[in-house]
């Protein structure tokens, strides 16, 4: 006599847990990519809207970490007030940037630098 002991699993619920992987594989995959390509649209604003700062401009302007800084707290924004205010921060640093008309002190302030 051959005794079997023990349970086994059907190869129906094997089938149904593989294609159930399957589908959570590809749901996370979708997912990733869909949030990956809608951070890269902020990104791409906080680009956008730089440049468009950067026309005000002057000799002395920002130095490139207040534009980093500028463009992650644009990214960073929750809300059209949030953005408003670091708009209107960085449009502040352009003005007082501005206000140096000398090379030696423009670059003396290290938020600042001449071009």
């Amino acid at each position: 006599m051959v005794s079997k002991k023990g349970q086994g699993l059907s190869l129906t619920t094997i089938i149904v847990a593989a294609l159930a992987l399957i589908v959570l594989v590809v749901l996370v995959m979708v997912f990733t990519g869909r949030i990956g390509s809608f951070e890269r649209g902020l990104s791409d604003e906080g680009k956008t809207e730089l440049i468009k700062m950067r026309i005000q401009y002057g000799d002395c302007h920002p130095s490139a970490t207040a534009e980093v800084t500028f463009d992650q707290a644009l990214s960073a924004a929750e809300s059209d007030e949030s953005e408003e205010l670091a708009k209107a921060g960085f449009s502040d640093q352009i003005s007082r940037c501005k206000g140096f008309n000398d090379k030696n002190v423009c670059e003396g302030n290290t938020e600042c630098r001449w071009s």
